[in-house]
């Protein structure tokens, strides 16, 4: 049993070939129980038409010889057997085995057929010992019972006939059986064709070849199945190259903070370093180097964090310009250390419904950029309302981001200047986690700039009144 289940087609095939038996099966049953049903019912009209048919030509009185002859001439004529007794009681006398009377008519069928109504025997007939088919027809004489006619015949004839039915039926539904195995075996292969291919494609795709491709002809559920699995390889592989890049991204990174620390520590720790001076100097970039990775180890957790599907954001009313003011007053001393100039218009009555401490990271990582790629000039902060609600915007007058690079600033790692941001700590994440978070917020990240110009971020929020 086992070898006929263990594969989807040979499931199909045997559930196809089960559902074609019983439909068979089901079909011959209903369709011989309606046969002799409807053939029965048309015997028992015939009979009924000829025993009133005989019956007619009786006009009362005693049964004559001549209508005797009669119904004796057409018993032999017809296929029917027809018995005329003027005494009901000898009718037990007119078969070839013995018979009583009380057990071929009782008492209340002699009722009814005093009173003219004809008596029916259909079936199995314990009385007759085999299966018959009949009808009584009463001779009445106004209200005296002059003699019956009984016209019947062996329902083994009937029997017969729908036997002969049963072997062509029986014929016609191997003849159909066959056809239908084999049409349902080819277009059970046909059907699972694409399935075992898919099989063989995940089987490659779970090797690591994100290559695969599968046809998408068939306009159905296996075509929409096929165009999902290319879909999904595609990704895969996506997320693959992705997760490659990251990884490669993330140890370039590494190594060379790794590195300065490592010399800088053997250098002191091998005793090359005599002077008190690099001593110090020592010290401090392997201290920069340290706090370089550990931002950067910090950022990665932050954007790992972030990307996960049950991270939830801690929301709450928010004054937001009560919010950027505090953030304007924790940068103001490394914006007047560098020499720049800060100008701010806010709108008071903007409140939004969101993570304070992630709207927070925001402008930090946004301030942190805007104060590293700008050298001289002043920033501009601005909050106001817009249609899809209020936008924080911050432009500076830094060395900008030329146009070819714009679609990719927010990818991690990506630096439009590599050098100069290892110089001064940058870890390549913040525009990353920024557009994560503005997400997070139902919310859009625009970036514009200009090379040597400046650089405008614009961040779009719903507000209160917009929820």
């Amino acid at each position: 049993m086992k070898y006929l289940t263990d594969t989807l087609a040979k499931k199909l095939w045997l559930t196809v070939t089960i559902a074609i038996l019983i439909t068979i099966v089901y079909s011959y049953i209903l369709s011989y129980l309606f046969y002799e049903k409807l053939y029965v019912e048309n015997v028992e009209d015939t009979l009924l038409e000829e025993g009133l048919a005989l019956a007619s030509d009786y006009k009362g009185g005693e049964i004559s010889t001549d209508l005797k002859e009669k119904v004796a001439w057409y018993n032999d004529k017809s296929e029917t057997d027809i018995i005329m007794v003027d005494n009901p009681r000898e009718l037990s006398a007119c078969f070839p085995f013995e018979m009583k009377y009380d057990s071929l008519i009782n008492g209340e069928e002699r009722e009814q057929l005093l009173k003219g109504n004809p008596i029916y025997k259909t079936g199995f007939e314990e009385r007759f010992d085999t299966r018959i088919m009949g009808v009584i027809i009463p001779l009445l004489d106004d209200n005296r019972l002059a003699g019956i006619i009984y016209v019947y015949l062996p329902l083994e004839k009937i029997s017969d006939i729908t036997q002969d039915f049963a072997y062509l039926w029986m014929l016609a539904a191997f003849i159909f059986l066959l056809f239908a195995i084999m049409t349902g075996t080819f277009l059970i292969k046909r059907m699972t064709s694409p399935l075992m291919e898919m099989k063989l494609a995940a089987e490659q795709v779970s090797r690591g070849n994100y290559n695969v491709q599968l046809s998408t002809n068939q306009q159905d559920e296996i075509g929409e199945l096929a165009s999902a699995f290319n879909s999904m390889a595609t990704s895969i592989q996506k997320e693959d190259d992705r997760k490659r890049e990251f990884l490669a991204n993330v140890s370039h990174e590494l190594r060379t903070p790794i590195s300065y620390v490592k010399g800088y520590s053997d250098a002191l720790k091998s005793g090359l370093v005599t002077n008190e001076e690099d001593h110090e100097k020592y010290l401090a970039l392997i201290y920069r180097e340290a706090t370089r990775m550990e931002r950067l180890v910090g950022d990665l957790l932050d954007l790992s964090k972030l990307e996960t599907d049950d991270y939830r954001l801690v929301k709450a009313p928010i004054p937001l310009a009560q919010l950027l003011e505090d953030v304007v007053q924790k940068y103001s001393p490394r914006i007047k250390r560098k020499g720049l100039s800060i100008e701010v218009d806010l709108d008071p009555d903007i409140i939004i419904i969101a993570d304070e401490g992630r709207i927070e990271q925001i402008m930090q990582n946004i301030f942190d950029n805007a104060i590293r790629y700008t050298d001289e000039g002043t920033l501009l902060l601005d909050l106001f309302q817009t249609e899809d609600g209020c936008c924080i915007q911050l432009e500076d007058s830094g060395i900008g981001i030329p146009e070819e690079d714009l679609d990719k600033i927010r990818q991690r790692f990506y630096r439009v200047n590599k050098a100069r941001t290892r110089a001064d700590g940058g870890t390549g994440l913040g525009l990353a986690i920024v557009e994560k978070l503005v997400h997070l917020h139902e919310g859009r990240l625009l970036i514009q700039s200009e090379y040597n110009i400046g650089t405008t971020i614009q961040i779009i929020l719903p507000m209160v009144n917009d929820h």
